[in-house]
Parts: C-alpha cells; structure tokens; sequence
C-alpha cells in the first residue's frame, strides 16, 4: 500500500550502546511503508568552542569538533548496519542542546513524517520539575510520535485508539479522527487489528434542596445505565466508520489511565494510540496531561498525533544559534549517508 510515511526520524539519546528496540520498530515501519531513516544524535558533551582554552586556534577548535561529529556518525552507522540493513539510512550528528529542540527542528528541516524515539522511566514528581525528552516531544513534535517502551516486535499487532469524542479535556474536535486514521493506516502497515477505547465518568447530579448536607449525589443505576448506553452509540458509531466492529470497542468507567491499562493488558496490545495537546505549565502543574500519565502506566509502546494545524514552538532555526547550539563542523555525510537537501519546506502533521 501507499503510505503517507516516507521518512522516518529515529532520535538516538546516547551511543554506548544500540537502541536495539526503537531501531527494530522503525525498521518494521519502514519496510512496510517503503521509507527511508535518518538517525539522529544531538551531541550534548562541552563544545570545544566553549570549552577550550581561549588560547586554541579556531583551527584546533574545527578539527576537535569535526572529529567528535564523526566518532559520533562512526556509532550511528555501525548502528544501522546491525539493524536496518536494505533501508535507505542517513546519519546525522550535530551539537545541540536542549535535545527535544534539536529533533524538533530536525524533523522540520528533514520533513520527517513520524519521529521514533525511546520512553524512559520517570520517578515520581519529576514532571513538574524536569524536562525530560520524551515528555517534551509529546508537547512539541509537530508529527506523529512513536515511544518505544516495550521489546515485542509488531507481529499482527492489536493497536488500540483512545479516544474521546466527548472532549473532557478540551481537545479539538477532529482529533479522533486524526486518531482513527493513524490506528488504521499503522494496522494495514503492521497487518495487524484496531480496537477503540474510551473511558467516561459517572453522571453527577445536584440536588439543590440538599446544597449545604451533600451537594453532589449519583443517579439513579438506569439513569447511568442509559448515560452509558448514549456513550457506547456514539464511540461505536465512530469505530463504524473506521470500519471496526462494536465488538472491539472497550467503553469504561473511570480513570482514563487506569482503564486505559487494563485494556491493553486484556487486548495485549502492541500499541496505543493517543492525542495531545501542549499546555502551559501552570495547566500541567493543576490539570496534568493524560498522554503524559499514560505513557508511564502502559507497558506498550505509544503513538502521540497531534490536532490538525498544530504548531511547534521549536522552529526549524534555532533562536540565537550560540555556539552550544551550533551544530559542529564536518557534520555533512558521505553521499550514500547524506540527508535531504536542508532547503526542504516545514511540514506539519500529515493526515494519515
């Protein structure tokens, strides 16, 4: 089939050792869509032209910097020859900080249509107090994003669609469609099955003779159930149009995340389709972000779509281009290794 996939970007955050299960899923992609990779390292050791001593020459600065490009491109390639063998594959290094912000603009510059990267584990707290990669590619990547968490591989894989016609946490309208058509597209690349998932809250009523005693008290048991019964119509009719049978639709009571879990443990899936929307931080510090809550709870790997007209505060140039941000000399690769043209037009996320 014809996909919309033609260029993948795997963000590589350290070369000790290979990111063996991130290279392995962007190769399944990749054979199944006919795409090409590019692995990409931000080098994030102190830049000779900081930290040399000011008596260097710009010369010894140059070559300093251009031989730990190649070391670094040296790494990247020995990893794609283990992995993606017969996969078109570019290499690229370059000095960059903070890491997120140079795969950001990276994808602009490539026109990168799905970005794979790895999803670390979190102690708990750290959100509101670090700004860790993974978490903030979810608020930044302007293309779909794959976070690698678990070492299966997709064989016919069920990949669940979370969805949320509702809009409970106030996102765009077209999203889950934007959701639907990525699940889909990814079951025809990965032969595998889609199921649907939405979680919902209890009706709440207020009673206002009873204001001051128990504001808040639960209908009736056929009063949910008819709630309940209006919900899976409406996720059901969505999953109709995607051509999914009502009998893979998980409709649930309860914590999104929780439930959201449970699912992909009964389905085993191999993959979780969700949205997200950037928020400030005050959003985040009070409301939180469900995709963020999820990706540490689930135990399968996590496809982020963005909303249709979604724009990335990381541009396609650096502001300032300090040094630290620069990236180093000799970063142009051999002709067989060597990216697309850097004149390429910003894209944004593609329809699937």
């Amino acid at each position: 089939m014809r996909s919309n996939i033609q260029h993948i970007l795997v963000a590589i955050g350290t070369l000790k050792r290979p990111p063996t299960h991130e290279l392995r899923k962007a190769a399944e992609v990749a054979r199944a869509a006919g795409a090409s990779v590019e692995l990409f390292h931000a080098i994030e050791e102190p830049d000779p032209a900081v930290a040399y001593p000011q008596t260097a020459t710009r010369q010894a600065i140059e070559q300093r910097r251009a031989a730990v490009v190649a070391k670094s491109r040296a790494r990247l390639e020995l990893f794609a020859r283990k992995v993606l063998d017969g996969i078109k594959t570019t290499c690229t290094a370059e000095w960059a900080y903070p890491p997120y912000d140079a795969i950001v603009r990276r994808v602009h510059v490539t026109s990168a249509d799905l970005v794979v990267a790895a999803a670390r584990g979190h102690r708990f707290g750290a959100r509101l107090l670090l700004r860790n990669t993974d978490w903030e590619l979810i608020r930044h990547c302007p293309v779909p994003l794959l976070l690698v968490k678990a070492g299966r591989p997709y064989t016919h894989p069920v990949i669940v669609a979370a969805l949320d016609p509702f809009h409970a946490h106030a996102r765009p309208a077209d999203l889950d469609g934007r959701l639907l058509n990525a699940a889909t597209h990814f079951a025809q690349l990965l032969q595998g099955t889609v199921h649907v998932f939405h979680a919902y809250t209890p009706v709440i009523n207020v009673d206002p003779a009873s204001v001051s005693a128990a504001p808040l008290t639960v209908l009736t048991p056929q009063a949910e159930e008819a709630h309940r019964e209006e919900i899976v119509a409406v996720i059901e009719e969505m999953a109709k149009s995607a051509g999914i049978p009502g009998s893979r639709c998980h409709v649930k009571m309860g914590d999104v995340v929780t439930q959201l879990s449970a699912a992909t443990q009964r389905t085993r899936a191999g993959l979780v389709v969700m949205g997200a929307v950037s928020r400030t931080a005050l959003a985040r510090l009070f409301i939180g972000n469900t995709a963020e809550r999820a990706l540490d709870h689930l135990s399968c790997d996590v496809l982020v779509v963005k909303p249709r007209g979604f724009a990335s505060k990381v541009t396609r140039t650096s502001p300032g281009r300090s040094p630290r941000q620069s990236s180093g000399a000799g970063t142009r690769a051999p002709a067989s290794l060597r990216p697309r043209p850097e004149t390429a037009p910003m894209r944004m996320l593609p329809l699937f």
